[in-house]
């Protein structure tokens, strides 16, 4: 009689087989793996019922014919390629892996595979048989191409934006009579297209609504002066940059001389949708001191008349009445996006958010004296803020690039702190939360909705880059008590 400790080894090797068996058929369905076998004795080809589900080629035994019965399904485009490596690979190497678009021969539907497998040989070295896997890669595959898409329309949109800035340079150069007004000039039509970038990027540069370009244009200029309506009309990226730049010229020309340069003046801003497609667009100041019409034209009329009108695929005309600059800017249908497709992505809290964020009004900061330590990774920037804010009167510390240099600066003597939200990929969020430990006053600045980030009790005084200085400095002032908060 047979001892129960001879029966259960006995029965061990099998049970230890099924086991296995069964372990490796659940990783295979875990991973999403279908195997194939190649005996080279039979030239058949068996593809297991995992495979045939992935790649709808028919489970069971098919006559191999030396490989070629499996590379009929592959991609014409892609067959002999994968041939000529499955050779190189087979002669040289006991295993390969490739990646091959198949075409799945029940519904017509084109793949990407990614097949490996290894070959086991006779003691002489002649091919027994090749086991392997293949995996349907085709999503990973798509999100490849997407974002090799993407790194290619973000590599011509910079370029676009540097020949850009590279014309508006030149073009303001040759129409400013001294460097403090080219900077100014400058520095303003840059930030005009900054707010226009920053609208396009919340709606992955889908378009803007007219309504939010003219509030991120005149909300922090002409505060409580600037009245504007119209039916929402969206615009395509290019429409918001240029009207962005159009009503920048607008604003700066009304703030020296229209009705922004007195307390009476005011701006009423109107458009509505054109019956053939496009938009109209009217600029009307009043209340202003008279307005003659300019002895010479400078780069900002030639820019709304002739650039913005073209960039719009439409007109731009500008009247210099005596009772105040009136403008009709005229688009064609082109210039319009789909308003879904901006309602979808738009946020409407975060819309308003950034409205607050940038509207400082009229009020004027006087931060002589402050201390401030500023936080920035990215030093041609830090080194241009410092010397706007020693200009203004203030003393800057650092600048610190990183949380560490940031951190053991904490026992200096400073004011506020002006804290880049992203440094160098990383979050501000351990400085931010030190800060508050300590209660010491700072503001954010971030080119993005990287504050998500930050731990709500570190809730502060928030800016957008680029950096404008004015912006800056009333930030500054509210974060030290110097102004009420709004």
């Amino acid at each position: 009689m047979t001892s129960a400790k001879t029966q259960r080894l006995e029965i061990d090797p099998v049970g230890r087989l099924t086991v296995e068996t069964a372990r490796a058929s659940l990783a295979l369905d875990a991973a999403g793996l279908g195997e194939f076998e190649w005996d080279a004795a039979r030239d058949l080809l068996i593809i297991s019922a995992r495979m045939a589900r992935i790649t709808g080629m028919a489970e069971g035994e098919h006559p191999a014919d030396s490989g070629e019965y499996a590379l009929g399904f592959v991609h014409p485009d892609d067959r002999d390629a994968l041939r000529e490596a499955l050779r190189e690979k087979l002669v040289h190497e006991a295993r390969y892996a490739v990646e091959y678009r198949l075409i799945r021969p029940d519904d017509q539907r084109v793949l990407w595979m990614e097949s490996s497998g290894v070959i086991v040989r006779l003691p002489g070295g002649a091919p027994q048989r090749l086991i392997g896997v293949v995996r349907d890669v085709s999503e990973r595959k798509a999100a490849e191409e997407a974002r090799e898409a993407l790194v290619a329309e973000l590599d011509h949109r910079v370029k676009n934006v540097l020949a850009s800035v590279q014309s508006l340079a030149a073009q303001s150069a040759r129409k400013t009579t001294s460097m403090d007004a080219f900077l100014k000039t400058l520095n303003g039509r840059l930030q005009a297209m900054a707010a226009a970038h920053t609208l396009l990027t919340r709606t992955r540069w889908r378009g803007a609504e007219i309504g939010d370009v003219i509030g991120a244009e005149l909300g922090p200029l002409a505060h409580g002066r600037a009245r504007w309506s119209g039916p929402p009309v969206v615009l395509t990226a290019r429409a918001t940059n240029a009207l962005a730049l159009a009503l920048h010229e607008l604003a700066t020309n009304a703030i020296k001389f229209g009705a922004l340069s007195t307390e009476a003046g005011r701006v009423e801003v109107r458009w509505f949708a054109r019956v053939g497609g496009g938009f109209e667009l009217t600029w009307a100041e009043r209340r202003g001191p008279p307005v003659d019409p300019p002895a010479r034209q400078g780069f900002g009329t030639m820019l709304l008349e002739r650039v913005t009108g073209r960039e719009l695929g439409g007109s731009a005309e500008v009247e210099f009445r005596h009772d105040g600059v009136r403008a009709t800017l005229r688009s064609d249908a082109a210039a319009l996006a789909e308003p879904h497709a901006v309602a979808d992505e738009i946020d409407e809290a975060e819309a308003e958010e950034s409205r607050t964020e940038l509207s400082f009004g009229d009020q004027q900061a006087d931060i002589s004296g402050l201390k401030v330590l500023v936080v920035e990774d990215a030093l041609l920037l830090a080194l241009e803020l410092e010397a706007a804010l020693v200009e203004a009167g203030a003393s800057v510390l650092g600048p610190a690039a990183n949380a560490e240099e940031a951190i053991e600066m904490m026992d200096q003597d400073f004011d506020v702190v002006l804290l880049d939200a992203d440094l160098n990929g990383r979050s501000a969020a351990p400085i931010a939360e030190e800060l508050a430990r300590r209660g010491r006053p700072f503001i954010l600045a971030t080119g993005h909705n990287d504050t998500a980030s930050l731990p709500p009790e570190t809730a502060s005084i928030t800016v957008r880059k680029p950096y404008n200085v004015r912006q800056i400095a009333l930030a500054l002032a509210r974060a030290t008590g110097r102004l009420p908060q709004p």
